[in-house]
């Protein structure tokens, strides 16, 4: 494997990789090593893993990995409302697919976003989380820079809440309809249950794979701007315990600020 390039922005370090392929499997060895050592300490892990396109390569990493899963719990982190477990498009349906069946982990808590009471699922799942430390969340970054469905300008960094309806914005659902989940617009939901960015930072190690070059504004903006909630991402500068994973077209973008930032020796 070739070795990554990395620096570090602000107190996130940044690993960049030149392909996808030694992207996704550096991140699912980073995947084995947290949750192979909080079972090791604890006896059982739990792990937030967000689904979509850009985790495709890393999931797809994991089985080559010596990963304990009758030991871990999966949660995942969003949901759209109205949608049934067995859309096409429904995260459930991605988690159960890719991680659940292929992997056997001890349990898998499911977000319903066909729950009758909205806000009593929201109040369900978050006290799920509560309930114990989480050791890992795997996530990426939104082409608008959100996390999860955290968008601009409507993410909170201190949100009380780990668990809550959000509203997408018009950038988010082009996202969907871009990377084939939904025929058009007005087939995507308004809606969905996200967790927080608190409850995403909460686990001690945070880990974020965002490949691509559809995500390359995203990246650069990540890395240069202050963390403002008009670009949520950026609060990953100030998130020490993360870990951010590229590959040479999601950095492509950044070339001039990683050099930069090697130059200024933040090496990672």
């Amino acid at each position: 494997m070739t070795t990554a390039r990395l620096v570090r922005a602000g107190s996130l370090p940044v690993a960049i990789h030149p392909t996808t392929a030694e992207m996704a499997e550096a991140a699912a060895q980073h995947t084995a090593e947290v949750l192979r050592q909080a079972v090791d300490q604890r006896g059982s892990a739990r792990v937030i893993m967000a689904t979509g396109n850009s985790q495709l390569a890393f999931v797809a990493a994991l089985p080559g990995q010596d990963i304990p899963w009758s030991k871990i719990t999966v949660f995942h982190m969003d949901e759209y409302i109205g949608v049934g477990d067995g859309h096409s498009a429904s995260f459930r349906k991605w988690i159960r697919e890719r991680v659940a069946e292929p992997f056997g982990p001890a349990a898998v808590e499911y977000i319903d976003g066909t729950a009758e009471d909205i806000e009593a699922e929201c109040a369900r799942y978050e006290a799920l989380l509560r309930a114990a430390p989480i050791d890992l969340t795997c996530m990426g970054i939104g082409e608008n820079g959100h996390l999860a469905f955290n968008e601009p300008g409507e993410a909170d960094f201190a949100d009380p809440r780990w668990v809550r309806v959000i509203r997408l914005t018009q950038r988010s659902i082009d996202q969907q309809v871009g990377e084939g989940h939904f025929p058009d617009r007005s087939s995507v939901p308004v809606t969905a249950i996200s967790l927080t960015i608190p409850a995403l930072l909460a686990a001690g190690s945070v880990q974020v794979v965002t490949p691509e070059a559809r995500k390359a504004q995203a990246v650069r903006s990540t890395l240069t701007l202050e963390p403002t909630t008009d670009w949520p991402s950026t609060i990953l500068r100030r998130t020490p315990h993360a870990r951010l994973f590229l590959d040479a077209e999601s950095a492509a973008e950044s070339a001039e600020v990683i050099r930069e930032l090697a130059a200024a020796g933040d090496g990672a």
